[in-house]
């Protein structure tokens, strides 16, 4: 089974630096407001935005991720159980 990764974004951390977007313009989008959208996310309870990604789109990610100078964007492998 293919490896499958969550993006979590914190836009109420965001900054508008835009270095995300500078990275990777395909999945994040430049918002009325100045900061950052993640194209394609849904936005959960807790106020963040999240996006899952196959293994192939895991290295731009990530990229973006370390660019972000505030830390508004984690990248992290879905583990799934075993079953027994």
């Amino acid at each position: 089974m293919a490896k499958k990764y969550r993006i979590i974004f914190d836009r109420d951390t965001c900054i508008g630096a835009l270095a995300c977007n500078a990275v990777a313009p395909e999945v994040w989008t430049l918002a009325d407001d100045g900061k950052v959208d993640l194209k394609g996310g849904t936005k959960r309870a807790d106020g963040k935005w999240e996006l899952i990604v196959e293994e192939k789109d895991l290295a731009i990610n990530k990229e973006a991720a370390e660019s972000c100078p505030v830390y508004a964007i984690v990248v992290e492998e879905i583990v799934e159980e075993q079953k027994e």
